[in-house]
């Protein structure tokens, strides 16, 4: 089974987590939203799988090319 980052394009705020532990999901499918400078701007899926972690919290600010979350494919 491997294993894929998925990163933060964008410096920011978590603004939602729209997809939980265990949810599977498709490549493009949205998992994380955050807010930068009054855009929401969603983190996306690279590749279709579950996810297997996710490692910010709502309201937490991230940095550009930040891990967010990890898929398990």
């Amino acid at each position: 089974m491997g294993r894929i980052n998925v990163v933060a394009e964008v410096t920011g705020t978590v603004w939602k987590i729209e997809a939980r532990p265990g949810a599977a999901v498709q490549a493009d499918d949205v998992i994380i939203l955050v807010e930068s400078m009054k855009m929401e701007i969603p983190v996306l899926a690279i590749d279709a799988g579950s996810v297997a972690e996710i490692l910010v919290k709502e309201g937490e600010a991230v940095q550009e090319g930040q891990t967010v979350a990890v898929i398990a494919t």
